[in-house]
């Protein structure tokens, strides 16, 4: 009966024991501690945490004499013939176990010296027992060294030991007095099995600890990554108002925030949400934290309306997310709440990680598009390169016309020498004004009209005021050579190419269509997305002029392919209008 009665105790007193260790997994910083390298200053954190925690497994006991169980639960003093029944050693093998033969003597030093300042009957030979068992509670932990967390059976089995070894000290410290044996036999029992359970039940706990915050760790990553994976697609495009657009649009739905705008580094590229009404897409950014977000590359934290911006009535915080490209920021996330209290260190984790990665995946997409531009710079050098079989026909008129009519020949070998030279000037820039672009096909045309004399007509249809835009060269004459080689080929009389060019809104608008043979059905939704060649094949230099568009422009201003219903072929481009004037 007194066995039972001890035991219950003694569960009872753990039970608020392990309370306390439970509150203790739940803290950051003792799992910081848990993660770390054990060094000496470390070491001796995890000594006195778990010397208090042994310290308080003394009090959480009861005191055993030979006249019966005093569950007193605080305890100033033993008396000569007194022992206490604790849960002591529960603190001394767990920093044993975790934090290595250093950290469980010290930890078991701490109690023991306690128990030695208690007294009674016990009090001298846990002094040595304790600070042992740590010790060898360290030891045997090498033997674990693989694992992060010993498993809990074996935490248990090494958690049997323990008190039987404080026993046997107790013993022969007390050269086995008949009080000694008769306490021993009282409290050996219920200590064994109450210590050995509080081991095993607190590095379970442990370990449920690290599970959790590994699995939020995951989670959290496994939501930045898919994030970014649905955001990346429009980022690499370029920062246009459409790509801003659809990534802010995916982070409000993803994120479940109240507002998200996307911003390059001097203004605002899309916002949706609240406020957007508010929001044109182009307004400078006016926030000292967006600023600082930029010239700093390091999130920003707005937890003031007054840090957010004077109309944003309806919003309370924000989360500034820079994202950078080859180590500089190339634009913001800033993410809104209504309330400083959703942003939790769960959004905040969140926001590192998506900036980090999708920093990391610009960085790459860059190198990757710096790559093709390299490809794309070899094509426009071997493009620099007159074709030999248009220099050879050239060559041929200029001879035959040299006899004929010297006049003419001179004009077109001059012709010939200023397309060369044009030929090899504008392939020096990714970007050239679009009147170079124009005299670069009226310097082809000139040479070529030689050749078809009546047979041609090209008109020009150029609105006013588009002479500096910017294009990528030799865009056009590729496209009206095709018109002419291609479209042309079998038309003897009467073919004609129209080129024309007007801005509508924010971009300007080149047309290039001719009355030819038109575009096979099964080559229209090829051209400019596949590299095609063979013979007769107009894909190979199609698909050049396509890609340095979209790589140089975006998206938007990929070529189009129709049939006229007339007869003959149009190609459409958009060339976005400088600074959107």
């Amino acid at each position: 009966m007194l066995l039972k009665e001890l035991l219950l105790v003694l569960f009872e007193r753990m039970g608020m024991l392990l309370i306390l260790m439970f509150t203790l997994t739940r803290i950051p910083l003792f799992r910081n501690i848990l993660d770390r390298e054990v060094d000496a200053r470390t070491g001796t954190v995890f000594a006195l945490l778990f010397g208090l925690i042994g310290i308080a497994g003394t009090y959480s006991g009861a005191i055993v004499s030979p006249e019966g169980i005093d569950s007193t639960f605080w305890v100033s003093v033993l008396g000569p013939d007194e022992i206490m029944a604790h849960s002591a050693l529960i603190g001394v093998v767990l920093a044993g176990l975790l934090g290595g033969a250093y950290v469980g003597a010290g930890a078991g030093f701490l109690t023991g010296l306690h128990s030695l300042l208690l007294g009674g009957l016990a009090g001298p030979s846990h002094a040595v027992s304790t600070p042992l068992i740590g010790l060898l509670a360290g030891l045997i932990a090498r033997f674990f060294y693989e694992e992060r967390i010993i498993a809990p059976i074996k935490a248990m089995f090494i958690g049997v030991f323990a008190p039987i070894l404080q026993m046997g000290i107790l013993l022969v410290y007390t050269t086995s007095s008949e009080t000694a044996i008769e306490l021993v036999n009282r409290v050996g029992v219920p200590m064994v099995i109450a210590n050995s359970i509080g081991i095993a039940i607190f590095v379970a706990m442990i370990q449920v600890a690290f599970k959790e915050e590994e699995r939020a760790a995951a989670h959290e990553t496994q939501r930045a990554l898919t994030i970014a994976e649905m955001v990346l697609p429009h980022l690499k495009e370029g920062l246009t108002y459409t790509t801003a657009e659809a990534t802010a649009s995916i982070l409000m739905r993803e994120l479940q925030a109240d507002a998200v705008a996307v911003t390059d580094t001097q203004r605002i590229l899309a916002h949706v949400g609240v406020g957007t009404s508010r929001h044109v897409p182009g307004e400078p950014l006016l926030t000292e934290l967006s600023k600082q977000a930029i010239r700093t590359g390091k999130i920003q934290i707005a937890m003031h309306r007054d840090q957010i911006q004077p109309h944003h009535e309806a919003l309370g915080a924000a989360l500034i997310v820079p994202f950078n490209q080859s180590g500089r920021t190339a634009g913001l996330t800033k993410i809104y709440f209504r309330s400083p209290k959703q942003i939790r260190k769960v959004e905040v984790e969140f926001a590192y990680g998506f900036s980090k990665l999708i920093s990391s995946q610009l960085t790459i997409a860059l190198a990757e598009k710096l790559e093709a531009l390299m490809k794309d710079a070899e094509l426009k050098a071997l493009q620099a390169q007159i074709n030999p079989h248009f220099l050879f026909n050239t060559l041929n008129s200029i001879v035959t016309l040299i006899r004929i009519d010297p006049d003419q020949a001179r004009h077109v070998t001059v012709q010939l020498g200023q397309f060369m030279r044009m030929s090899l000037k504008i392939t020096q820039s990714l970007l050239i004004p679009l009147y170079q672009e124009v005299e670069h096909v009226n310097a082809y045309l000139e040479i070529i009209r030689v050749r078809f004399a009546d047979q041609l007509k090209v008109e020009w249809k150029v609105e006013r005021g588009l002479e500096m835009v910017p294009i990528p060269p030799s865009t056009l004459q590729p496209l009206v050579e095709n018109s002419i080689q291609h479209g042309l080929k079998k038309r003897t009389n009467g073919g004609w190419v129209r080129i024309a060019m007007e801005r509508k809104d924010k971009i300007v608008r080149i047309v290039v269509e001719d009355n030819g043979s038109g575009i096979r059905e099964d080559f229209l939704d090829k051209l400019g997305t596949t590299p095609m060649s063979g013979s007769g094949s107009t894909g190979l230099g199609v698909h050049n002029v396509n890609q340095r568009l979209i790589s140089l422009l975006g998206p938007d201003s990929a070529l189009s392919f129709e049939n006229r219903a007339e007869g003959g072929a149009r190609v459409t481009l958009a060339i976005p209008y400088p600074n959107g004037e």
